[in-house]
């Protein structure tokens, strides 16, 4: 495995990173997580107002040297989410704070600017980059991240178009950093699935969503449990400037039509805010991908990491006896 700094000495029980969720990823949402041995994260911007970012993340690094010390376990290394926009006019604090504190992962999105991997370097911290297309990867490789997130068809939130079996491929062929690969990944078999297209871990959110530490409504978990399947995701521009996949009956009951809406101006492109229209992304429109279809509970955190390693695990099981 390709892995680097933290990643590469993180005791993980399985290949997975979970995805910074707007909203919906907190405190309890990552301490789950990196309890459950795989790696967890959260938007920057999720905390507000601007302080409560250090108090997330000083509560997240105690509890977990707590669950060290007790347990003698291992807990999964955290990440935290940098929103690399001009609409974000807290980039600058966020990246200060992420240094002090020398948060072990950073996962920026949209542009990956210099100053964010000179700051995690700066004291031994990774930066993963998430992109949705060869070029946006070749940029963040220049500005010297160490592992790119290959978000691909099918991921939930702002997603892209390539089918993994292209883009990963296609990065292999350039790069041997670490790649986490994004898109429709909800059970074991999947995870491993990601493996053996050429990533080193898999990049999981929208089961995520779906858990009992989620800070997301009930209504929201109801509609993953209760979602058909792929066909219950709508791709659109509409509520960020940037295409991303929702939850059809989210968009319904929001009173607008799933199969006719609108394209949205890229130039008012607008995350902070949930976008710039009455109904916002994630907290009126709910964000999911197409692996909608396997959800069919919303357990632990430590539930469901324990059966999707034994998925995993049997997946590869069956691999090696066929």
């Amino acid at each position: 495995m390709a892995l680097t700094g933290a990643l590469k000495t993180a005791s993980l029980s399985i290949p997975v990173i979970g995805s910074p969720l707007f909203i919906v990823s907190g405190p309890e949402l990552v301490i789950a997580q990196c309890k459950a041995g795989i790696v967890g994260s959260f938007p920057a911007l999720n905390a507000r107002p601007e302080p409560v970012l250090e108090e997330w993340i000083v509560r997240i690094k105690t509890e977990l040297a707590e669950f060290e010390r007790t347990t003698g376990k291992k807990a999964a290394p955290f990440a935290v989410n940098q929103i690399c926009h001009t609409s974000n006019d807290r980039l600058q604090h966020d990246i200060e704070i992420c240094t002090k504190l020398e948060v072990p992962i950073i996962i920026t999105s949209l542009r990956a600017p210099s100053e964010v991997v000179t700051a995690a370097h700066s004291y031994g911290g990774i930066v993963l980059h998430d992109v949705i297309n060869i070029r946006h990867a070749k940029k963040a490789i220049e500005e010297g991240v160490d592992g790119i997130i290959a978000v691909c068809a099918g991921a939930g939130g702002h997603a892209g178009v390539l089918s993994p079996f292209a883009l990963v491929s296609e990065l292999r062929t350039f790069f041997n950093g670490t790649i986490a690969l994004s898109g429709s990944i909800a059970n074991g078999r999947s995870i491993l699935a990601a493996q053996a297209l050429g990533a080193d871990l898999a990049y999981i959110g929208t089961r995520f969503i779906a858990t009992q530490e989620a800070n997301a409504p009930e209504a929201y978990k109801n509609a993953l449990v209760e979602a058909a399947g792929g066909g219950d995701i709508v791709y659109t521009n509409l509520f960020t400037g940037v295409h991303g996949n929702y939850l059809r009956s989210s968009i319904a009951a929001a009173g607008l039509d799933p199969d006719n809406l609108p394209e949205s101006d890229k130039s008012k492109m607008n995350f902070g805010s949930g976008g710039n229209m009455k109904q916002k992304a994630w907290r009126d429109i709910w964000g999911a991908g197409q692996g909608v279809g396997t959800i069919g509970d919303s357990p632990t955190v430590d539930e469901l990491v324990a059966r999707l390693k034994s998925e995993y695990d049997a997946a590869k099981a069956e691999l090696v006896a066929a």
